[in-house]
């Protein structure tokens, strides 16, 4: 069963016992993934306090990282972004920050736009303001 299971050497280590991905047939499950950077607890365009409290973030920048560690993810797992078909956005802000995550999400999926869940939530594990649950297809 480990060869269904990816962890990419290129995103950002999980928070949790997970792997980054699971293939079902041809089908391919992404853990929740967020804006992080590998190797670093750093989140970008996020500023924290001393007590690691948000005091400022960026979702234009939040959304372009977690864009790009789901391609490194799929593309590590065999897939690719032009293959992704379901994702359930996580949103800490609905109000302020989906008219940004929508203007991108256009930019991104700009020609055959996979289905889309997107779902405010009061908080998510690490300091961030978005997270991504993605399905997508294998060969």
């Amino acid at each position: 069963m480990s060869a269904d299971i990816t962890h990419s050497s290129r995103a950002p280590e999980p928070v949790g016992l997970y792997p980054h991905a699971r293939r079902v047939g041809n089908l391919l499950f992404l853990s929740g993934v967020g804006p992080r950077q590998r190797g670093t607890k750093a989140i970008p365009g996020v500023t924290l306090d001393d007590a690691g409290q948000i005091l400022a973030y960026d979702i234009e920048v939040q959304t372009r990282s977690v864009f790009e560690n789901v391609r490194l993810i799929l593309e590590d797992a065999g897939s690719s972004w032009d293959r992704i078909v379901d994702v359930t956005v996580f949103l800490t802000n609905m109000k302020a920050d989906f008219p940004t995550y929508n203007r991108l999400w256009a930019q991104y999926f700009a020609v055959n736009p996979p289905c889309r869940t997107t779902l405010e939530i009061n908080c998510l594990p690490t300091p961030i303001a978005i997270e991504l649950k993605v399905i997508a297809t294998l060969d």
